[in-house]
């Protein structure tokens, strides 16, 4: 039996929005409005007034658990009349299932299989072989996130047209071609095909397009800035005959351009769909008021953008804290204070996060938490040390500590690449176990002995003086455990390995080391330090239980949290420059859209912070605050300083973005600090 409540507990925007069931209609919904109410809301109203059968109804989402989510939620609207909701899932597992009805149009048996990113790689890998291409100076992910680009655009190999500014798409191009040639030989699709594929068909096939365009009286889609255009340009297709197109979305959360995203299909929804009826859901249900005051002030600067007012029933709240701090570490210290003497007194562990721009930015909070014993997990992503990048590093140390750490030998003895295949390294061990050596003794003698084969011997031998090379630099140079990691990573070729193998994460795992030689300054010899990363990293690594969060603010998207710290809003890391240097305006308006983000994320209390310094790969930078923070509202704002608590005047907590700073000066916060302790 069908719930017929359901419109009761909707505000007259939601109401409206469920009752429009004529044409197509776009749901401007703003953070926390209640998008999801609204779509199964809309879905229980068009079968309780019989426009359609629950097979007649396309309803598509994102994530798995959107769509579990929004099953379950229709499920207690509709009873059993839900089961027969067939069409409700990813776009994904929809387009796989229209695939395997239709296989034989894309040269495919219904049967065919779908493989996961590891197989993806795995294939590439045998391609590049085979075609004298080096996975060293092009990565397979590289060239996976190249040709899932082009998929995305709706491009089969042969419909390709070459960047000719694009020096790496002339040699991906051709493998293109092989590549999407063995899956069709091994009956195989990746994730891009089952979208790529089907709407090649719906295009080709007339007969087959029309079957399901006349099916589907209802498409509804769930966070629909987030298509890029082979997923708009499927919904275009299916829509073509009944134009009951119901998109549902937030101009104002579109962050991810970076993995296909495009806005305009979102700016351009009422172009392309004539008659379109737009409907705002303004009443947020999540934050104060304080907190959507700051957010929709930011999010005012954006030009690109459909525009709404969002305004909440709840109290004002508190006002969103503005803090600045001399340098990083404070910034980690002040957030630790704040939790440990205000919000654990009044908030679960489980409601508090830390969002942050770039993942090496959790490093110094992850450190000040371990030391006073806050508990954290890592959303989205591997606590600091335990990253690869980091576990690297640190076994170059370690060896060069310790030349009986096999463990740390076996790791980077082949790490860059020397030629030190498994059959070497297992030839070491059994050596080493018959003669009671390391692994290092025993490799120098297999040398001595002839014992390795003579291209082996090159590499390994390089290695071996390197280290020798590099513990003298240490003990008899005496030069700094810093300075020591800078050499290894030059010498050893692994700083080259990732600045020259174009990798998509490699930008990260770079900032990662960087934030690694930052660490490394705290401390005063090199066994104080690798000491410090053994107790880190032996601290209890439980998932379940009472933790804060922290995360990237791309990775918080869709999530809320009680307290919300938003720390480093500074000029170069938020906005991250990059974003700007590549995208221009465009860049600089998702990065404020990131923004608006990560404060929405706060139901009651949202926490800003900068630091006017910060220790980077060994040295002191310099930093201005965000511009960001110069477009949000004075009046919602609490701002404070934490450079000398006994003389600091919230009166001077000033900072102007237009003040000229003359090269190998300090910012303007630092100076201002300094006359304080003077």
């Amino acid at each position: 039996m069908i719930n017929t409540d359901y419109l009761k507990n909707l505000n007259k925007a939601q109401k409206e929005a469920v009752l429009h069931l004529d044409g197509p209609l776009l749901i401007v919904a703003g953070a926390g409005s209640g998008k999801t109410k609204v779509l199964t809301s809309r879905i229980a109203h068009i079968i309780k007034e019989k426009k359609a059968f629950p097979n007649q109804i396309l309803s598509v989402t994102f994530t798995n658990k959107a769509a579990k989510e929004m099953q379950n939620r229709v499920s207690i609207m509709l009873g059993s009349a839900a089961t027969g909701l067939s069409w409700l899932g990813t776009f994904h597992s929809i387009c796989a299932k229209l695939l395997r009805k239709h296989a034989t149009a894309a040269n495919l048996n219904s049967n065919f299989t779908i493989i996961d990113t590891d197989d993806q790689i795995r294939l590439v890998k045998n391609i590049c072989k085979a075609e004298n291409i080096d996975i060293k100076q092009l990565a397979p992910r590289f060239i996976l996130a190249i040709i899932d680009r082009w998929k995305n655009k709706g491009f089969y190999p042969n419909e390709v047209i070459i960047n000719n500014r694009d020096i790496y798409e002339k040699t991906i191009l051709p493998l293109y071609k092989i590549y999407q040639q063995k899956l069709i030989d091994l009956n195989s699709c990746d994730f891009g095909d089952l979208i790529l594929h089907t709407v090649k068909i719906l295009e080709h096939h007339q007969d087959i397009r029309q079957i399901y365009s006349n099916n589907f009286k209802y498409i509804l889609v769930d966070e629909y800035q987030d298509t890029n255009f082979i997923q708009s340009r499927w919904l275009n297709l299916l829509s073509e005959k009944n134009r009951n197109l119901c998109c549902v979305g937030d101009d104002d959360q579109s962050i991810y351009s970076w993995r296909g995203a495009e806005i305009k299909n979102f700016l351009e929804f009422d172009q392309v769909y004539k008659n379109t009826k737009v409907i705002r859901l303004e009443q947020n249900y999540r934050s104060s008021q304080n907190i959507l005051s700051v957010a929709s002030n930011l999010i005012a600067n954006n030009q690109n953008r459909v525009g709404k007012n969002l305004t909440t029933t709840m109290e004002e709240g508190n006002l969103v804290k503005l803090n600045c701090f001399k340098n990083g570490k404070d910034e980690a210290i002040g957030v630790s204070d704040e939790i440990e003497k205000k919000i654990k007194k009044k908030y679960s562990y489980n409601n508090v996060a830390i969002l942050v721009r770039a993942i090496f930015q959790t490093r110094e909070f992850e450190e000040r938490f371990l030391k006073v014993g806050i508990p954290y997990r890592i959303l989205g992503g591997t606590k600091f040390y335990e990253r690869a990048e980091i576990k690297d590093c640190i076994a170059y140390l370690r060896l060069i500590h310790q030349g009986k750490d096999d463990l740390a030998f076996e790791r980077i003895v082949n790490n860059p690449k020397r030629s030190v295949g498994d059959t070497t390294i297992r030839s070491v061990h059994e050596f080493a176990k018959e003669n009671n050596l390391s692994l290092e003794l025993a490799s120098i003698k297999m040398i001595e002995k002839n014992l390795i084969k003579p291209k082996t011997k090159i590499g390994l031998s390089i290695f071996l003086n390197s280290l020798s090379k590099w513990r003298n630099d240490l003990e008899i140079k005496k030069i700094s455990h810093i300075k020591l990691l800078q050499i290894v990573l030059d010498e050893s070729g692994y700083s080259a390995m990732l600045k020259n193998k174009k990798d998509v994460d490699n930008e990260n795992r770079l900032e990662n080391i960087k934030e690694l030689l930052s660490a490394m300054k705290e401390f005063d010899s090199l066994e104080g330090f690798l000491e410090h990363v053994a107790l880190a990293t032996s601290v209890d690594q439980e998932w379940d239980g009472e933790k804060v969060n922290m995360m990237t603010m791309h990775g918080a998207k869709g999530l809320e949290f009680d307290v919300v710290f938003l720390p480093g809003w500074e000029e170069g890391l938020f906005p991250h420059q990059k974003s700007i240097e590549e995208k221009g305006q465009n860049g600089l308006e998702e990065e404020r859209r990131l923004a608006y983000v990560g404060i929405t994320r706060a139901k009651k209390r949202a926490i800003i912070s900068f630091s006017m310094n910060r220790f980077y790969q060994g040295d002191w930078i310099n930093s201005m605050a965000s511009r960001f923070i110069e477009e949000l509202p004075e009046k919602h704002l609490e701002k404070n300083s934490f450079f000398d608590e006994e003389t600091d005047e919230n009166d001077d907590f000033d900072f102007n973005q237009d003040i000229e700073i003359e090269e190998g000066t300090r910012s303007p916060g630092w100076i201002r600090y300094q006359k304080r302790i003077k």
